[in-house]
């Protein structure tokens, strides 16, 4: 059975034809992004020749764009996140444009989204201390261009985090 999935390359749409195999190694990837190809071949049920070249058409075809390592913020000093939410003065082409050249260059933001609603743009920042958020929001976030309204919600406690939503793989079992 094929399914479809969407996949965006620059800013056209296009729909790579997955089969049940590679969604299982793409979720043993996610599971392990370090597995050998010997490990993946035996949990996908095929060879470790089979597995690496399958592996490298996913990444070819780019349904598999890279492979990271998920560093413990928390546990490198790091431990408070604060979404933010921007508003920006205008939404004209130009006024997003210098913003999102300019945001990107925030050290203490690790996302950014542009977002539809009452928000312009969403934020995770990571900080040490409440103080610490001090410091990066008068430096960083306060010097933004166009910037109308920042606000702050500081996250008290995580509850999931996913690389991918499990409905992905429904189709699996």
């Amino acid at each position: 059975m094929f399914l479809s999935v969407e996949v965006h390359l620059a800013e056209e749409k296009q729909l790579l034809d997955l089969d049940q195999t590679d969604f299982r190694i793409m979720r043993e990837i996610l599971l392990d992004g370090r597995i050998s190809d010997v490990s993946l071949g035996e949990k996908v049920h095929l060879s470790s020749t089979a597995a690496a070249r399958r592996r490298r058409i996913l990444e070819e075809r780019g349904a598999i764009e890279n492979y990271t390592a998920n560093l413990r913020l928390d546990r490198l000093g790091i431990g408070t996140i604060v979404l933010v939410a921007i508003e920006l003065r205008s939404q004209a082409e130009n006024v997003l444009n210098e913003f999102e050249a300019a945001v990107v260059n925030c050290p203490s933001m690790t996302y950014c989204s542009f977002v539809s609603g009452d928000t312009d743009f969403i934020m995770l920042v990571h900080v040490r201390s409440l103080e610490d958020y001090d410091r990066v929001y008068r430096r960083e976030l306060s010097t933004l261009p166009h910037v109308a309204k920042i606000r702050s919600s500081f996250v008290m406690r995580q509850v999931a985090q996913r690389d991918a939503p499990p409905v992905l793989f429904d189709r699996l079992s």
